[in-house]
């Protein structure tokens, strides 16, 4: 069964019960804002963010201002995550501030580019893991071992962060993929595996990879991507 949801394309992943803060300055997702805020009080208010395969998050624009035609156009990954529009401030040039939470994660079955000014997609949701699971708690606590000598390396003050970490073990493996200083590749494959055991298994690998990559060099690695381009307020 799939649901319609407006999508937000973005150059980030964003996981459930993550903060996601936006500056709306783009027509088109002032449009989705107005939107969500107009919907009944019982309505989730809520969009799809799915990371760009292809393509940028800003679409270029002609003398007018306005998008040019097929300028932004982009190519999605397959996997995205709600997020739920938890507070709007109105700028006075008619913009917005808003800060939104990741929810739930989907699949993108179809997308729609013509319907409204901002994209819309068909979506299956994903299924998320429930009651007690015995490996994903074994697991949860190796990840929280490894994942405070890993922040060690990263940061100056890493107790702030570490004498936080959820000991519910899929909180736990959606705020390792968002924190750790991983690529939009590997935080998208994190994304996509329906299992917490196999996420945080996954984590493990990528955490000691970075953790000896770090021990050699002394340096926080960055993303070829994030070189690329400058960052953009969306």
């Amino acid at each position: 069964m799939t649901a319609r949801l407006p999508v937000f394309p973005l150059g980030m992943v964003l996981f459930p019960g993550l903060v996601l803060p936006l500056h709306i300055f783009e027509e088109r997702y002032r449009a989705l804002v107005r939107h969500l805020v107009a919907l009944p009080e019982d309505a989730p208010r809520e969009f799809g963010v799915v990371a760009i395969r292809a393509g940028w998050e800003v679409a270029p624009t002609g003398p007018d201002g306005r998008p040019l035609p097929g300028g932004g156009d982009v190519t999605l990954h397959e996997v995205g995550c709600t997020a739920e529009l938890r507070q709007v401030t109105e700028r006075p040039d008619g913009g917005f501030d808003i800060v939104t939470v990741g929810k739930r994660r989907f699949r993108v079955a179809d997308v729609d580019r013509d319907t409204e000014p901002y994209l819309t997609a068909d979506v299956e949701w994903l299924p998320e893991p429930g009651g007690p699971d015995e490996v994903a708690d074994l697991l949860a606590a190796r990840v929280i071992s490894v994942f405070r000598q890993y922040l060690g390396l990263i940061r100056a003050d890493p107790e702030e962060l570490s004498e936080q970490l959820p000991e519910d073990p899929t909180v736990l493996s959606h705020l390792v993929a968002a924190t750790a200083v991983l690529t939009v590749a590997d935080r998208q494959r994190l994304l996509a595996i329906d299992d917490t055991a196999a996420r945080l298994r996954a984590e493990l690998r990528l955490l000691n990879r970075e953790a000896a990559l770090l021990r050699q060099v002394r340096a926080v690695p960055v993303p070829l991507t994030e070189l690329a381009s400058p960052p953009t307020p969306n």
